[in-house]
């Protein structure tokens, strides 16, 4: 494949997030009062934003390999990192957060919306943009019938998506903790790895609303094995992640000796 047709694809996702960051703009100077509100808006544009570039991230890997595919989403993983705020762009971060207590289930189910509506309704954009075949790499994917990503058994995809979940997430509390020098990048770096080492297994989506957006009824797997993978999976890792990072033993391993040594006398 030509480069004239990647380049086209690297304007797309930047387009994609500069849209996204106008929307917020947006948004701010409109919806000025506080409360769930702007909260909503700003988790729908993140899912938009989030799933609109990896729908072209697939028309990455499919052409270009998964180490462009890998490139890609590092470096856009990072941008999000800086311009999302407290958006998250998936359900069980906010599943956390109302176990321990720093949110109410209302909140989490209205965000969890949110950002099913943002990543589901952005296809149509997508879609509109494939139709237009402006890149080779682009015909006939507007209408095409999609496929599944899962290529083992729903169980053990689930099992995939779940323990990456895990560690992703484990990676993330423990770089909160410590913030070490280049720790967005660091974080970008793990969630990067971990779904290239999935990729060719469960699809390494570790994001439920991102999962859905891209391929919910694709051939190749049921609906119901693709909420076994990508929602009971994903959500069990993040929250098993809660209670095994408070083990003394994970705490020593992550954060140190004086860390595991404070965790065991609490």
């Amino acid at each position: 494949m030509s480069t004239t047709a990647l380049g086209i694809s690297g304007l797309f996702m930047v387009g994609c997030c500069a849209l996204a960051q106008i929307a917020r703009v947006i948004s701010r100077r409109m919806v000025t009062r506080e409360g769930i509100v702007p909260i909503l808006i700003n988790e729908a544009i993140a899912a938009a934003e989030l799933c609109a570039c990896c729908f072209e991230l697939i028309i990455v890997a499919d052409n270009f390999g998964v180490s462009m595919y890998a490139i890609c989403l590092f470096l856009l993983t990072i941008w999000w990192g800086r311009v999302w705020g407290d958006a998250s762009a998936c359900p069980y971060t906010h599943m956390e957060d109302v176990l321990e207590g720093r949110t109410s289930f209302k909140e989490m189910a209205l965000r969890s919306w949110a950002e099913l509506m943002g990543g589901c309704c952005v296809y149509r954009a997508v879609q509109l943009f494939w139709w237009l075949e402006l890149a080779e790499t682009h015909r006939g994917r507007a209408f095409e019938a999609c496929n599944a990503d899962l290529q083992v058994s729903p169980y053990l995809g689930a099992v995939i998506e779940g323990v990456a979940t895990l560690l992703c997430r484990l990676a993330s509390k423990t770089i909160n903790e410590k913030e070490p020098r280049f720790g967005s990048y660091i974080d970008s770096f793990i969630g990067t790895s971990l779904v290239v080492a999935a990729f060719n297994f469960s699809g390494g989506y570790f994001n439920p609303v991102l999962a859905t957006a891209l391929k919910w009824g694709c051939r190749g797997h049921s609906h119901l094995e693709h909420i076994i993978v990508y929602w009971i999976g994903a959500c069990a890792g993040a929250v098993l992640s809660i209670p095994v990072f408070k083990l003394p033993a994970v705490r020593r391993i992550l954060l140190g000796e004086e860390a595991g040594s404070k965790s065991k006398r609490e």
